[in-house]
């Protein structure tokens, strides 16, 4: 039994990867088109100080925005901010540090934002980690859970006052949550969400991954029904040469090298998904999408189940003390 659920989320998982990775070689990322300009408007992009979160940062800042890169990384911050104002632009960009996998930061953050009086017109839940060893956050939470989709729930909850106030009837606020292809092997475990029965990294990352498609739907459904200008969706972009693999094993990492070179996408190639769903007219309005290779595509059954969703959006306000709407 316990060798099946360490095994079975394995083997889902690389069948997810073997199958973009088939797509991929066939089919090239699609081109961005050209975006609108975003003069005087704010964005929040997690993850921003490398790999594709910087690649996002870097373009939202050429198109004129005033960007707040957030990470837990003090150096690599300082850098990314200082390549974007030597890069020109109309834009601007600032570093602040947050690590996501602590509410207490997370919450010091939202506050120090509000306090600057600010709008915000879009937030890129970008940050994440991938099959990482079992380790626990300092508020006792799975790590893949609590980084990639609890703290960005807490975040964007936060937030949300501040992206209502700043959409308007046709330029809404957005946020966009980074997902992935291994969502569609994720398993919602509400009675273990921290994963303390049988502890598998494949089947903790596919379960984050999943949870932020649940969330995008249900906060959509939400904001329609109270008649917010804000929309969410999730994007996949695809299998992107970054340092999400760092955690790979030994063999995998090697066998992975070679494969990457020819048929995985550059940070700016994976970039371009987020780019469309944060600044694109054509999604202007449009939320509770799932998008990969600039195109609307299904996400897992799983992931259209109203009473999960509401289930989990439940639980996830439970264990970071926010009272429901």
């Amino acid at each position: 039994m316990w060798l099946l659920t360490v095994l079975l989320p394995l083997l889902r998982l690389y069948l997810c990867g073997a199958k973009v990775l088939f797509y991929q070689m066939f089919y090239k990322s699609f081109k961005l088109p050209v975006l609108p300009k975003q003069n005087g408007r704010v964005a929040i992009v997690t993850g921003g100080t490398r790999g594709m979160g910087f690649e996002t940062a870097r373009h939202l800042a050429r198109l004129g925005m005033h960007v707040f890169i957030v990470g837990n990384e003090r150096e690599e911050g300082a850098a990314a901010v200082r390549t974007i104002h030597e890069e020109g632009g109309e834009g601007k960009a600032e570093y602040v540090y947050v690590d996501l996998t602590s509410l207490k930061s997370v919450r010091q953050f939202a506050q120090t934002f509000k306090d600057r009086r600010l709008p915000l017109h879009l937030l890129v839940n970008n940050a994440g980690t991938m099959l990482v060893p079992e380790r626990q956050t300092e508020d006792g939470f799975e790590f893949h859970f609590c980084l990639n989709y609890l703290g960005h729930f807490l975040l964007a909850n936060l937030l949300l006052d501040v992206l209502k106030r700043s959409g308007s009837p046709g330029r809404c606020s957005r946020i966009v949550n980074m997902s992935s292809a291994t969502h569609y092997a994720g398993v919602i475990h509400m009675d273990d969400l921290n994963r303390r029965k049988h502890y598998s990294s494949h089947g903790a990352y596919a379960q984050s991954k999943l949870a932020l498609v649940l969330f995008t739907y249900y906060l959509q459904e939400q904001l329609n029904a109270r008649g917010h200008n804000v929309i969410v969706n999730a994007v996949d972009p695809g299998m992107v040469d970054t340092a999400l693999y760092d955690n790979l094993w030994t063999l995998a990492q090697m066998l992975k090298k070679p494969v990457a070179k020819i048929l995985f996408r550059t940070p700016a190639e994976g970039a371009s998904i987020t780019l469309l769903a944060a600044a694109s007219s054509e999604l202007e309005g449009v939320g509770a999408c799932y998008l990969y290779n600039g195109e609307k595509r299904p996400s897992a059954d799983a992931s259209y189940d109203t009473e999960l969703q509401a289930e989990l959006w439940k639980k996830s306000c439970e264990l970071v003390g926010l009272q429901q709407a």
